[in-house]
């Protein structure tokens, strides 16, 4: 998007905004202190992480981010991504996060892209239009009736519904079709990235939750969610091991509360909110946990 991404502030003012729109869950009782994952990871059996802001800041990883993954493998910890980044194709994501520097399996990375592609293959048959960055086209999408929402009003008009994936090369011009097409005609629409805000080298971007909390703020709609914190995307990544884990020994590291955290304490996961990266960078944590009422078990600074 060309507008201006918010600062980490007005970042978690938008979530408060919409907190209705997301999950209930019991909201703790209180958390504790740690200089890093190292000394809590001891009673996990599976440790989940988030990308963005955890892993990696844009496309530059995070220092020291790669050998605590491999010190918790070296532990005998299962490790696995759960991330809203929906943008890449597969592929294209497992090529990054090597260049990265990290050594994840396909299984071990999972994604709010695959948790979309899943909920659609169960979805009645319709024409989509798909709010992607052209970089990699429709790859993944081939068995859905799907086409790009560019600047073409008629793409817009021919959808029978919408999917919010990427928000690369989104305009204001593109949100403003995409606005008004569905007050002329109310359609679906699934969010596979329900992110409002995503850390960059330069900021924080706008991704593709923003647009659709927006639409639904001005009545156009009731979006669909297809990532953190609602329960598919975490259902998806217990799919893949075997066996499964009790909730209490699976603990979720992220940097947001209201999707890491609050996704982690819908399912019964214990969590770790990382503070040095992300939206809470700088932040007052403690006040932050109060207005948002959602307590992680753990506070540290960085994995």
């Amino acid at each position: 998007m060309s507008a201006p991404p918010p600062g980490g502030r007005t970042a978690f003012d938008a979530y408060l905004a919409i907190r209705h729109r997301l999950p209930d869950a019991p909201p703790g009782a209180g958390f504790g202190r740690a200089p890093d994952l190292g000394a809590i990871a001891g009673p996990f059996d599976v440790i989940l992480f988030d990308a963005y802001g955890v892993l990696n800041v844009g496309e530059t990883p995070i220092l020291g981010a790669a050998r605590r993954i491999a010190a918790l493998r070296d532990r005998g910890k299962r490790v696995m991504v759960v991330s809203n980044s929906a943008g890449y194709p597969k592929q294209v994501m497992m090529r990054r996060w090597e260049r990265l520097g990290f050594d994840f399996a396909p299984g071990e990375v999972v994604t709010s892209r695959e948790a979309l592609l899943a909920r659609l293959a169960r979805a009645p048959r319709r024409r989509w239009g798909v709010m992607l960055g052209p970089g990699h086209g429709l790859r993944e999408f081939e068995e859905i009736d799907a086409h790009l929402l560019l600047d073409d009003a008629a793409a817009y008009e021919a959808a029978e519904g919408f999917l919010l994936v990427g928000s690369d090369g989104w305009s204001v011009e593109r949100q403003r079709l995409l606005t008004a097409s569905l007050r002329a005609r109310p359609r679906p629409v699934l969010v596979g990235n329900p992110d409002l805000v995503a850390p960059r080298e330069t900021g924080l971007s706008l991704e593709p939750g923003h647009f659709a909390h927006a639409m639904a703020d001005a009545g156009l709609c009731t979006p669909e969610f297809c990532g953190k914190p609602f329960r598919a995307i975490f259902d998806l990544a217990l799919s893949r091991l075997e066996p499964a884990p009790e909730p209490e020994r699976v603990l979720m590291v992220g940097d947001t509360l209201h999707t890491d955290i609050l996704g982690a304490r819908v399912m019964g996961f214990a969590s770790a909110l990382v503070t040095d990266h992300g939206p809470l960078a700088g932040a007052d944590i403690v006040a932050a946990i109060d207005r948002s009422g959602i307590m992680p078990d753990f506070v540290i600074p960085h994995i």
